[in-house]
């Protein structure tokens, strides 16, 4: 039996790819404990689960206006850098108390990694979006010296001086929650397991609302967007009341920005199922986070994305470089551009069939047993 740290960052799309890797290890017989903010790990895991607490910065929201390299240089400069100097202490706790094997550590905290190296400990890279294998900055050589004069600084304090690579791409394993298929890149060096699909605690959902005569869409923003998606929903909500007749939707609201209920053709919900909606789904409407791109894929389901920060342009490139889906603009589109793209991904088979293609390549990757079958190797 081996033991095995997982260092997550407080962000759901960063914690439930690694929820059916735990479950896995688990099964096998290994004993898994996890580190980072309390609450979303009892949420997602359950709170039986074995967790240490780290603390996490008061500040890790995005004024919603920022967008490109402000927005780069904000997230490093306000949330990845003091999320590692606050965590820092207690993956210390739990390194000293739980005494793993193996660290596995997501790409956004950092802390996981440096503590790790610096502690001797064996570490694996989750990385739970794509985005960093592609290249995104090689045309900015000034942002990523910058961004690596930040990192060396983390280094200094809390990891081992002497270390020369990138703590985001563990020299020992580099864990990959997706396939070359959709990320149009095929980095050597890590082992591309595609989504690790778990089941999770799911909210009561009213089944006998959704009618089998039409098509469904899954509308979502993600758990991180609520303060600038409104006008969005809105407009979803719109679109697909104009298409009645032959549409229905789930639209998913964390924030509260309309009104939660229901009428014939669209349901609002701050939280639904879905896992169990997506087997139904014909269609998602998304921000292009990765989180949600992958598990509608892994249904086969095509998409309209909408990135709107972050990672998420990159992500929104690789499905409409794999012919599975339409992008819009988030800031731009109304009812006629989603309506549009709506009919394009419904009604163009090519669509459907790209979704499937990935949907295969996803399925052929293993996902969370092959991810453990990875990190047992790392732990012998």
């Amino acid at each position: 039996m081996s033991r095995f740290l997982l260092v997550v960052p407080p962000l759901v799309g960063h914690i439930n790819p690694l929820v059916g890797v735990a479950a896995e290890l688990e099964a096998r017989g290994h004993r898994v404990a996890w580190a980072g903010h309390p609450e979303p790990i009892a949420q997602l895991v359950g709170p039986e689960a074995e967790s240490y607490a780290c603390a996490t910065p008061q500040e890790l929201t995005r004024p919603p206006e920022l967008r490109g390299v402000a927005a780069l240089q904000f997230l490093w400069q306000k949330c990845f850098g003091p999320l590692a100097d606050a965590m820092a202490p207690g993956v210390e706790r739990a390194v000293d108390a739980f005494r793993p094997d193996v660290v596995v550590a997501d790409q956004q905290a950092l802390a996981g990694a440096l503590v790790a190296e610096r502690r001797g400990i064996p570490y694996a890279t989750s990385a739970t979006t794509t985005a960093e294998f592609s290249g995104a900055l090689e045309g900015m050589p000034k942002v990523a010296e910058w961004i690596e004069g930040i990192v060396g600084g983390l280094r200094a304090r809390l990891g081992d001086p002497a270390a020369t690579h990138d703590p985001r791409f563990s020299p020992h394993l580099q864990i990959a929650f997706s396939t070359p298929e959709l990320a149009g890149c095929d980095a050597p060096q890590a082992r591309w397991v595609g989504p690790a699909i778990a089941e999770r605690p799911a909210p009561d959902f009213p089944w006998e609302w959704l009618d089998p005569a039409r098509s469904l869409v899954l509308v979502s923003l993600g758990t991180a967007n609520t303060d600038t998606g409104g006008r969005f929903l809105a407009e979803c909500a719109a679109a697909v009341r104009e298409r009645a007749g032959r549409l229905q939707t789930v639209l998913v609201d964390p924030g509260g920005v309309l009104d939660t209920g229901s009428d014939a053709d669209v349901l609002i919900a701050s939280r639904v199922p879905q896992l169990p909606l997506l087997e139904r789904a014909s269609a998602v409407v998304c921000h292009a986070g990765h989180n949600t791109v992958a598990e509608s894929l892994w249904h086969g389901v095509p998409l309209v994305v909408a990135p709107i920060r972050d990672d998420q342009p990159v992500i929104a490139a690789q499905v409409t470089a794999a012919g599975a889906g339409v992008r819009v603009r988030f800031g731009r589109a109304g009812r006629a551009q989603l309506g549009a793209a709506l009919d394009a991904v419904l009604t163009d088979p090519a669509y459907a069939t790209a979704a499937r293609r990935v949907r295969d390549a996803f399925r052929a990757a293993g996902g969370a047993p092959a991810a453990a079958a990875h990190l047992e190797k790392l732990a012998v």
